[in-house]
């Protein structure tokens, strides 16, 4: 399996598609992997390089000791990308990942063609909401909040509809470390970037799930009418839209990605 070492870590990663390709970067959310981008891999493998990458704490990428900064987070992906020569992306990231996709488009924004800030938030979270999840991994581990994060990923809906999809990605969340869970908690709780954002001048997409009440529409159209030109699209998704609307997603994301 593919890795590249980092400060007092690993990073696992996975490169698909046409060696010569255009680069793509996708970022998962918190409680996820590199596997959650799975439902767009064959639109996206066709006409661009695919890496995928678990963040530090989560899938194969080992732990450090935390708390964690999005800033840290947000070099980790450079660090891989510089290991890997590549010089740009096209990066998409999700809740977490979008927060890491934020940082680098005010801080490394010429590491990067476009950007994609799906499911996120310039601020995510209050204080206490932070610290009821942190102690509840603390005191009773990450399966102590699965049920109440995939109410939080997915509409009541979905989860009926759909339960092998749900109990893979409830499977993927309780496998994560504890310890890198929390430290990505903290480096979320520890975020506000709602008066740097408008400092983003790549190309941006925006993508809100209309049942998201983790990162709501309002949040995503902060994002979208601060960043100077970026386009905004909703769907009917809650959290991961990526996989609850995977096919519109999937569209909004091409479409964007070959403009």
């Amino acid at each position: 399996m593919p890795f590249v070492d980092l400060a007092r870590t690993r990073c696992h990663y996975r490169i698909d598609g046409p060696a010569n390709a255009p680069v793509v970067m996708l970022s998962n959310s918190l409680g996820a992997d590199l596997a959650m981008w799975e439902p767009q891999l064959t639109a996206l493998v066709g006409r661009y390089r695919v890496l995928r990458y678990d963040t530090r704490g989560h899938g194969q990428s080992s732990t450090a000791a935390g708390p964690y900064t999005i800033e840290q987070l947000a070099r980790d992906a450079l660090v891989l990308l510089d290991a890997l020569a590549i010089r740009r992306v096209r990066f998409c990231g999700l809740s977490m990942g979008g927060m890491i996709g934020q940082w680098l488009g005010l801080h490394a924004g010429d590491r990067l063609e476009k950007l994609v800030l799906a499911s996120t938030a310039a601020k995510i979270g209050t204080a206490e909401s932070w610290k009821a999840r942190i102690d509840a991994v603390r005191n009773g581990g990450i399966e102590s909040i699965a049920d109440a994060v995939l109410a939080r990923w997915f509409t009541p809906h979905f989860l009926t509809a759909a339960p092998d999809v749900v109990a893979k990605c409830r499977a993927t969340m309780i496998a994560v470390d504890a310890g890198g869970y929390v430290g990505c908690c903290e480096a979320i709780r520890d975020t506000d970037l709602r008066d740097a954002v408008s400092g983003i001048g790549v190309p941006t997409l925006v993508i809100s799930g209309t049942h998201d009440v983790s990162t709501p529409p309002t949040a995503a159209r902060f994002l979208a009418d601060h960043i100077e030109g970026a386009r905004y699209v909703e769907l009917p998704a809650a959290h991961l839209s990526n996989i609850e609307a995977a096919p519109a997603f999937t569209s909004a994301l091409t479409v964007f990605l070959n403009d």
